[in-house]
């Protein structure tokens, strides 16, 4: 240990007796010191347009943009700068004939040089200590954890690179090559992940192999077994492989051995990168303040009663236009997605199935080869992307498989889509979005998983007097948030199930089915006859949950469905001024009460976002019925209930105080509850249909913030008692208060731009000059 000791401070004495290592801090302080002021003035102006900082130590330190995060793009410019030299100035100086001549193994020359590389590293990372060290001061509520694990990521590639570089210097005795060669191994390492993609066990370790990424776990908090043991890996690899380089040099050896010895020692490498990677040898410690990179409880509940084998299939139709996601190349892409699931159920597997046919939600695809079958478009694709034609099922082979195991693609359109299956035959589906995210999150995800747990709540939407429909796209219609598998946030794709009800269809029926968790209806156009109305009581009698909607001028044909409740909807139209916009059109604000109640509508409240309602009407409750009402919208207190104007495009109403018209603020979504049995019923009376129409959920005004799918989602998780939509919401971080001000920027820039770099040069000038002296 004395011997490499010795050998490293040599090296570390040479190191900082050459400008370029000085140069290296001096560049790197500057660097991080502008990168931190710009971080810290961005900050201050957020806090002086009264904004509320988010996450503060990933955003200065450790985030996207942050110091760290930074810093760590550029190293790869300063590490081959100082490795060049480490043996490539031994063999150009003759020095390298002193070495081998001395009591001195080839393992203590790689090993001391390397320590050099060590003690070097710690002073980079010292100097983002001192970032550290100031935002822990300046943040209240510092996440230190997260801070520490950023660190030592930067630490780890620092020391991978120094690895690689070290083996680089020894094999050629020009600096400029080896620094050449080190940039162009690291290029080459980086670039690992998308080579031999589409072979199965040549996949599994190019992405092992790859470097790029390989810290960003750290910095977002996250430290996994796999990337400790790739960074101790790839350490004990390149020097290895130094450590033989220098033997070769020193003994005479067959050009065989070497070429085996070299080779033994990255299939060594390879089969322990393999080995570690494996889903059930991994272990993570998730170092963030609200385990930000961790299953939020719910889902980890979810998946604990997700008992037996777990399938992920993924059914892949070259016709459809996401169909790149589930090519070969891009499974390892696609398992990040899951990784969170597979952390907490390694033995999941997953599973491919490619197939074309004919694809209902890809016109553009028909638009651009018109007059050839689904065939002849599936050979042309696989032509152009040099696909094999035999690995995808034809439509014929697709249907036979899956409709033997009770699958129908068809109902999804034969669109990309995942399905789960446990080892009880349970299966859901799992769908790629119209948004720009395009893929499910965690609450998608373990509402699909949870669906096999529980028994997901049916949702019936009555139909046959006028409703609005659940199937059409339509602006009145209710596709968007009901029955569209596109739509992240339907209901299906919450874990609800959903169907229509025709109470006129079924007459032979006396009761509704009890598999009915949920009735709604909406804008009824169309009386009910009594017995369907009698239908609908002995419904609600037995403590069946309901949301019933109405629309101006409707009062009267759903006024019998909804006396027995204490409910009366009042003739007339809610208005309200609001400029630019006509009187009838609506901006609603939760209540107190709903805001106490519920995170999402206090969520916004705070965001100043409102419900919209285009055309409501009033109603009144009789608390008599035994119900306890709350009220979770309401007008302002200069609304009032319109009598006599109906056309509000050309006329302007006025308040008409002979009718009875007078100012005040008008509930408009009310909630209903009684005990029934051991169960609370749940009833929600919506003055106004339009509001969870396609048309609202897809408007967006430039003025006004609204946001009305959160009143649809949050209605519904209460209807479910909690079970659907899964709740994948996180505390929220407590570092978010700054203690300094605006004048603080300039000492921020002083110090970290100014100082910290002035000090550095002020070291290599003493240096030079006490060399200069000797």
């Amino acid at each position: 240990m004395k011997t490499i000791w010795k050998i490293a401070k040599a090296e570390l004495n040479t190191l900082f007796c050459s400008p370029i290592a000085w140069l290296i801090l001096i560049i790197f302080a500057f660097q991080a010191g502008l990168t931190y002021s710009d971080l810290i003035a961005d900050q201050l102006r957020y806090l002086a347009l009264n904004y509320r900082p988010y996450n503060l130590t990933a955003k200065l330190l450790v985030g996207y943009s942050g110091v760290y995060s930074d810093m760590q793009n550029n190293l790869y410019l300063y590490i081959p700068l100082l490795t060049m030299g480490l043996m490539s100035k031994e063999y150009s100086s003759g020095s390298i004939k002193l070495l081998y001549s001395s009591p001195i193994t080839n393992t203590q020359i790689i090993i001391g040089k390397y320590v050099s590389m060590l003690v070097y590293a710690l002073i980079l990372v010292i100097i983002l200590f001192a970032y550290f060290i100031y935002s822990a001061c300046i943040i209240e509520n510092f996440d230190y954890q997260l801070a520490f694990t950023g660190v030592l990521g930067i630490f780890l590639l620092v020391c991978a690179y120094a690895a690689i570089g070290l083996f680089m210097s020894t094999l050629t005795a020009y600096q400029v090559v080896a620094a050449v060669g080190t940039l162009t191994v690291l290029a080459i390492l980086n670039f690992m992940s998308s080579v031999g993609q589409d072979i199965d066990f040549v996949r599994d370790l190019t992405y092992w192999l790859a470097l790029a990424g390989r810290s960003d776990k750290f910095l977002k908090g996250m430290i996994c077994t796999e990337d400790l043991f790739y960074f101790i890996i790839v350490i004990a690899l390149f020097l290895s492989l130094s450590i033989l380089k220098l033997k070769f040099e020193r003994t005479s050896t067959s050009r065989l051995s070497k070429v085996s010895q070299y080779a033994g020692m990255v299939c060594v490498t390879l089969l322990l990168g393999y080995t570690t990677s494996r889903p059930k040898l991994m272990y993570y410690y998730d170092a963030t303040a609200t385990k930000a990179n961790t299953l939020t409880p719910p889902s980890q509940e979810v998946v604990k009663k997700l008992d037996g084998g777990l399938t992920l299939t993924t059914y892949v139709n070259l016709l459809d236009d996401n169909f790149g996601k589930g090519m070969p190349s891009s499974r390892n892409w696609e398992m990040r997605k899951f990784e969170d699931y597979i952390r907490f159920k390694p033995e999941m597997k997953m599973k491919y199935v490619y197939y074309y046919d004919h694809a209902y939600n890809n016109s553009r695809l028909y638009a651009q080869y018109p007059g050839m079958t689904d065939k002849e478009i599936a050979q042309r694709l696989c032509d152009t992307y040099d696909y094999d034609f035999d690995m995808f099922l034809s439509p014929e082979e697709i249907k036979k498989q899956t409709l033997s195991k009770g699958i129908n693609l068809e109902e999804e359109y034969n669109s990309f889509v995942y399905l789960f299956e446990r080892e009880n035959g349970q299966k859901a589906f799992l769908r790629i979005y119209d948004d720009n995210q395009r893929d499910p999150f965690e609450a998608q995800i373990t509402s699909a998983l949870k669906t096999m747990v529980v028994t997901p709540p049916m949702v019936a939407f009555v139909t046959g007097h006028g409703e609005r429909d659940i199937y059409k796209g339509g602006e009145r219609d209710y596709s968007a948030f009901a029955k569209n598998r596109t739509f992240r946030h339907s209901l299906i794709n919450q874990g609800f199930r959903v169907s229509t009800l025709d109470l006129r269809a079924d007459t032979a029926a006396t009761e509704i089915s009890k598999d009915i968790d949920v009735l709604v209806i909406a804008d009824v156009r169309e009386a009910y006859t009594p017995e369907e109305i009698a239908k609908v009581q002995r419904f609600l009698a037995r403590g069946g949950d309901m949301i019933i909607a109405c629309e101006p001028r409707r009062q009267p044909l759903m006024n019998p469905l909804v006396e027995s409740l204490g409910i009366t909807f009042l003739p007339g139209t809610v208005v309200e001024e609001t400029k630019g916009y006509a009187p009838n059109q609506l901006f609603l604000d939760p209540t107190e009460t709903a805001i106490k109640e519920n995170s999402d509508f206090r969520r916004m409240s705070r965001y100043g976002s409102k419900l919209s309602m285009p055309g409501a009407v009033e109603f009144q409750v009789n608390d008599s019925c035994g119900f306890k009402s709350t009220v979770l919208f309401a007008t302002s207190s200069k609304a009032w209930n319109e009598l006599q104007t109906t056309d509000f495009v050309d006329d302007y109403p006025t308040i008409n105080m002979e009718t009875g018209e007078k100012n005040d603020s008008i509930p408009l979504i009310t909630r209903l509850t009684r005990q029934v049995g051991d169960k609370e019923q749940r009833i929600y009376v919506c003055g106004d249909a339009d509001c969870m129409a396609n048309s609202e959920l897809t408007t967006s005004r430039d003025d006004i913030s609204t946001s009305n799918f959160t009143l649809i989602s949050e209605v519904f998780r209460e209807l479910s008692h909690g079970e659907f939509p899964v709740d994948d919401s996180r505390p929220h971080p407590a570092d978010d208060k700054m203690s300094i001000g605006q004048g603080a920027l300039i000492w921020v820039q002083i110090i970290f731009m100014g100082l910290i770099p002035v000090g550095l040069l002020a070291g290599y000038i003493i240096t030079w000059w006490r060399r200069r002296k000797k």
